[in-house]
């Protein structure tokens, strides 16, 4: 998933967890004292992960994390200079992450230490063997780490099956963001939905999934609403490849990123997108789209989890392995996670427990404050919750949607 500031972001077992219990470590306000760095095993030490000498790391980013973890990751290059020398953090597409670094592996030329992505650069690097599986190798180093998720991060981390670190969690979608001066009846159910479409032809908009987190929300959202045989196998997903087939009649194309739907959205091109909670709030407080507009959920909704991860790749020397590992035990504190509240882009943001918003900087917490809706709130407590599709339904999933529906996509 790519999603920066402004523009824009695959592995998770089925295994549902309750919204409430999902978030319930970082709520919005409250006086709950943070779990200290030590106990959960997140005290960045060159001890624990020793180098001969200061080192170059060089991180893609694939999610657009960096707008989430740029402040501490440079904290930790100022901080930690018997450990880094410089960090430099380069971006690149889901799609062709994997296929950059096995490049890197088999020139053995690796130049990339971490990676940031979201669940589809996970899957893809998980299928093609690219990825260091730190754990159950690394439990040790990061003892209590696993204990200290709130419950939707943890089991993104279990289905990640220990190739990936979740850094960032966010309840996610399917949601949906709309123009309300356009938009006079809101849709209740998908058949509404896909009713407006009909009636409002180019109107409607979502990102290719396989670039996109609210298009992969989307997609994964569908089976659950409109009842497919078993959400977690899209082979038998009949009544969503056909509602999506309907749809695609009314699509004008598919955006290969979830900024631009929302610019779009803005300019008043569209009236309506696939959206989910942390970039509905994030494009209002950047002022992408009015602050007046409105989201809705659809009858039936299972949310769809999205989560950020750190994977490091195969095959990297002593010294910048165990940089990389400095630097993800860093981004793993309390006060780090803190930070990834930011400016509402995957709200929450933190993963780990008892970092409540009143820890993250003053900014953000006044952003945030000023973007919540009351009804995400509402769909925290009281909707069910599914991690997204393993690695290889996942890929399968995205490629049926290309094959099946994806011929609008903008190359």
């Amino acid at each position: 998933m790519k999603m920066p500031r402004v523009l824009s972001s695959l592995v998770v077992a089925s295994l549902v967890v309750s919204l409430m219990a999902g978030c319930s470590g970082n709520k919005t306000s409250g006086t709950t004292t943070p779990t200290p760095a030590s106990s959960a095993g997140t005290s960045a030490s060159a001890d624990k992960f020793p180098v001969s000498k200061p080192v170059k790391l060089s991180i893609i980013d694939v999610a657009g994390n960096a707008q989430l973890s740029k402040d501490a990751i440079d904290k930790f290059a100022a901080e930690k200079k018997n450990i880094v020398s410089s960090i430099e953090i380069v971006k690149a597409t889901a799609p062709e992450v994997a296929a950059k670094i096995k490049a890197q592996q088999d020139a053995k030329n690796i130049d990339t230490a971490l990676v940031l992505t979201g669940y589809d650069g996970l899957a893809s690097g998980t299928e093609q063997g690219v990825w260091e599986q730190l754990f159950p190798a690394l439990k040790d180093k990061f003892p209590n780490l696993e204990s200290n998720y709130v419950p939707g991060a943890k089991g993104a981390f279990d289905a990640a099956k220990g190739y990936g670190l979740t850094y960032t969690y966010c309840p996610g979608g399917p949601l949906f963001t709309y123009n309300p001066d356009k938009v006079k009846t809101v849709p209740k159910t998908a058949e509404d939905l896909l009713a407006w479409a009909k009636a409002n032809p180019g109107k409607f908009l979502y990102a290719r999934p396989a670039n996109s987190g609210p298009g992969r929300a989307f997609l994964q959202g569908l089976p659950y609403i409109l009842g497919d045989k078993d959400p977690q196998d899209p082979k038998t997903w009949d009544k969503t490849w056909a509602y999506l087939k309907e749809l695609d009649k009314y699509v004008d194309y598919y955006p290969t990123g979830t900024g631009s739907t929302f610019v779009e959205l803005g300019q008043g091109t569209r009236w309506i997108l696939a959206s989910h909670m942390g970039w509905d709030m994030n494009q209002r407080i950047l002022n992408v789209i009015p602050p007046n507009y409105g989201a809705f959920f659809l009858d039936k909704t299972t949310l769809v989890t999205d989560a950020h991860y750190i994977v490091i790749p195969k095959g990297l020397d002593n010294d910048r392995k165990n940089a990389a590992l400095a630097l993800s035990e860093w981004l793993m504190t309390p006060e780090m996670q803190a930070i990834t509240y930011d400016s509402g882009y995957f709200y929450p943001g933190p993963s780990i427990k008892n970092v409540p918003l009143t820890m993250a900087p003053k900014t953000s917490q006044d952003k945030v404050k000023a973007a919540i809706r009351p009804e995400f709130e509402k769909a925290i407590s009281d909707m069910p919750q599914k991690n997204q599709l393993e690695a290889k339904p996942l890929v399968e999933a995205m490629d049926m949607w290309d094959k099946l529906v994806g011929a609008k996509t903008q190359k």
